[in-house]
């Protein structure tokens, strides 16, 4: 018996509006030992040809990046039913399996599908999870991360993020050796690239509005540094600073009403927060180092930076009252080691990521807000960039792989590790997008 059924109304229109290019791959370089074994079983076809989605093998690699479910090879699958009443759990427990997830595919007369499933708690000996989604082909790979969320939340009481998007710049060169510049976004897989914008000249510093509809970036299009804001469907775009000096490192309130940015439109490198209804600027500091690289808490009571008023750059934290105005001196968070910066605040507020450079290196570190513990989680010699998935479970960042910039990422925990690449170019600068408006 199915417990819930719903159609769902997604934002993939842009698919048919934004031009594709190419595919990240993704390779998991580290697992974690001792996750929770499960296994997704090929989905039931009612169509005469091959399906036009794999379910199970889109879920399955889901599951796997999370770091938290380690899912059986198909080849190891004992049977494979698709209907719980089928399912032999004496049969999963003796395979030492925890979860079960079974499910059918449907083609419509209108065109359309209906994706059936079911999560089976093996143990237990029941089903925890049963939802009938309606789909259209464009969204096929969408409504599997829609599982794939809600097997995760049933299991670990935490909101999924595979139905997100990640933006990031790409870096290629023609015949000519000229560079050419994309801002892309693709979904938190790597598939569904779709290039936003494209320049000859530097693109910078993608983040995304709480809506997730538009990105604000740095562009240096018309020769100098300039913030910009894009709708990703429309591609409607609003510059919003174009001072003398930098106009750097934008990111948007948790509201949506403000960007915190980075300006040397009075002599020296500070940290403005801008009224985007108002277009007025608020200066939050006041001091002859330099002050860049914000991050937002996620109540919007504060910001934290990057400074080196201390004689290195660190991370400092300041309080805001509402709409952007400093109400407190700024308070050194980090001590670790002589250089921290690039900030970025977990959803819960509970934790910051940075680049930490030790021993001429430049890696990824977390560090908790409540007590100060620190620990650096990757390993690398030129990490940058660092981005919290929406539910904060996993961390993804810029790197070198073979003198090319890649992408990766890695658990909170630092126990699982991912890499990303494209076949050529250089990609970096990822930003994780926030959820989409809708609960399961």
């Amino acid at each position: 018996m199915w417990i819930k059924r719903f159609s769902l109304l997604l934002l993939l229109c842009m698919q048919g509006i934004l031009t594709a290019h190419a595919v990240l791959k993704i390779e998991i370089t580290q697992g974690i030992e001792g996750a929770t074994p499960i296994a997704v079983v090929p989905f039931a076809w009612s169509g005469k040809t091959a399906p036009p989605e794999i379910m199970n093998e889109i879920i399955g690699a889901d599951l796997q990046r999370s770091g938290f479910f380690s899912p059986l090879p198909e080849q190891d699958l004992i049977s494979k039913p698709s209907d719980a009443t089928t399912v032999n759990f004496a049969d999963w427990r003796a395979l030492n399996m925890d979860y079960l997830v079974v499910g059918k595919m449907y083609s419509l007369p209108d065109g359309t599908f209906q994706v059936q499933f079911q999560l089976l708690d093996i143990y237990k000996g029941k089903q925890i999870a049963g939802y009938s989604i309606n789909s259209r082909l464009p969204e096929l790979r969408t409504t599997a991360h829609q599982i794939s969320d809600i097997i995760y939340k049933t299991v670990t009481g935490v909101r999924g993020a595979f139905d997100s998007h990640i933006a990031y710049i790409t870096v290629t060169q023609d015949r000519k050796k000229q560079k050419l510049y994309r801002l892309a976004i693709a979904d938190s897989d790597g598939y569904n690239e779709q290039i936003i914008y494209e320049s000859s000249k530097p693109l910078m510093s993608p983040n995304w509005a709480p809506d997730g509809k538009r990105l604000a970036y740095v562009s240096f299009t018309n020769g100098r540094q300039e913030i910009y804001i894009q709708n990703v469907i429309t591609r409607e775009t609003q510059r919003v600073s174009n001072f003398q000096g930098l106009n750097g490192a934008p990111v948007w309130s948790p509201d949506g009403k403000y960007l915190a940015l980075t300006l040397s439109k009075d002599g020296n490198a500070e940290i403005y927060v801008l009224n985007l209804q108002t277009n007025k600027f608020t200066r939050i500091t006041q001091h002859n180092a330099i002050d860049t690289e914000a991050s937002w808490m996620p109540d919007g009571k504060g910001l934290i930076f990057t400074s080196d008023r201390g004689g290195s750059p660190q991370l400092y934290q300041v309080s805001l009252s509402y709409g952007g105005v400093p109400n407190s001196q700024p308070k050194r968070l980090t001590f670790q080691g002589d250089y921290n910066a690039r900030a970025s605040v977990s959803p819960d507020g509970r934790k910051v990521i940075m680049v930490h450079r030790e021993n001429g290196r430049f890696m990824i570190a977390v560090q908790s807000l409540e007590n100060g513990r620190f620990q650096i989680l990757t390993n690398s010699r030129l990490d940058e960039s660092p981005s919290f998935s929406p539910n904060g479970s996993m961390i993804i960042y810029a790197t070198e792989d073979n003198y090319r910039g890649v992408l990766a990422a890695v658990s909170v925990d630092g126990r699982a590790h991912q890499r990303l690449s494209l076949q050529s170019g250089d990609v970096r600068e990822p930003a994780w997008s926030p959820f989409k408006n809708i609960q399961y």
